[in-house]
């Protein structure tokens, strides 16, 4: 792996590196080292994640997605819509399209810079459970959107020590094993949901969490009678969009819409993933 080409593309400020793997290009022996790598902020491309766009024989894609610290991830939805974005742009699939993912067989639609998701089923929805931590019980509801995530309202998201009170519910035994993703909501009065969220994988706060918006907001129709769809209002800006249909026993027909931004087209070199910084000749 001398050069590999790469789009940086980012979703409501989740941002990713994108590359089209269907050669492959990427030696499955070195992917963590690779991935690791070419996240790291300041000292290469750094990204949130990274997507690797694959051969499909029943889709227009197959898709990969890792954390940056390279641990796979079975679902992400702020990049579900990049990926989606970055293979209408390279021809390798429609404005519509359905692509293979570890959760099943998705599909989704680019309109413009915004693109539309259909996500799978949520599952696992717990309301209002207290979790004890060193700040004492914390009220919280939890739902599996694809990843698990646990939702904690709050009165004032911008005094929220994210990174702390996040890290410390993530691996929370009642967690465990495979922990979870934490987020702090504030409903606002038009119906809309400002949110902070920590990250699993990527082990920080994030600017945006396609899941976790998800979350919020299915959690918050359950809990206040809240119609479809609803609008969640991230960190890094602008809005996502939750599209669903409310049944008795929970959801279905679950859409994430959102912008899928390019922010620029690349070359990495070797030197983009080795740990010195420089090469290995």
């Amino acid at each position: 792996m001398k050069k590999i080409s790469f789009f940086k593309m980012s979703g409501s400020g989740n941002d990713f590196i994108v590359i089209d793997n269907r050669g492959p290009v990427i030696d499955e022996a070195f992917l963590t080292r690779f991935i690791t790598g070419v996240c790291r902020r300041r000292l290469s491309a750094g990204a949130d994640g990274l997507i690797l766009v694959e051969r499909s024989g029943c889709a227009d894609f197959r898709w990969r997605y890792y954390n940056s610290d390279g641990s796979r991830a079975e679902m992400c939805g702020n990049g579900a819509r990049c990926v989606s974005r970055f293979a209408y742009l390279k021809g390798i699939a429609g404005a519509s399209m359905s692509f293979e993912s570890d959760t099943g067989l998705m599909e989704a639609k680019i309109i413009g810079d915004r693109v539309k998701v259909r996500m799978p089923m949520p599952h696992d929805m717990i309301l209002d459970e207290s979790v004890k931590t060193t700040e004492g019980l914390v009220r919280l509801s939890s739902i599996n959107t694809g990843v698990p995530h646990a939702v904690v309202e709050v009165q004032d998201l911008e005094a929220v020590d994210v990174r702390a009170r996040g890290r410390e519910l993530r691996f929370h035994r009642h967690f465990a094993p495979a922990g979870t993703n934490v987020n702090f909501i504030v409903p606002e009065k038009d119906g809309a949901i400002a949110i902070r969220t920590y990250e699993r994988g990527v082990e920080d706060e994030t600017l945006a969490c396609g899941t976790g918006a998800i979350a919020s907001a299915l959690l918050t129709a359950v809990k206040q009678g809240t119609n479809s769809p609803i609008r969640v209002l991230p960190k890094g800006g602008g809005h996502l969009t939750i599209h669903f249909n409310r049944e008795k026993t929970g959801f279905d027909e679950v859409f994430l819409e959102g912008d899928a931004r390019v922010i620029y087209e690349g070359t990495m070199w070797d030197e983009a993933w080795n740990e010195k910084g420089t090469t290995n000749q």
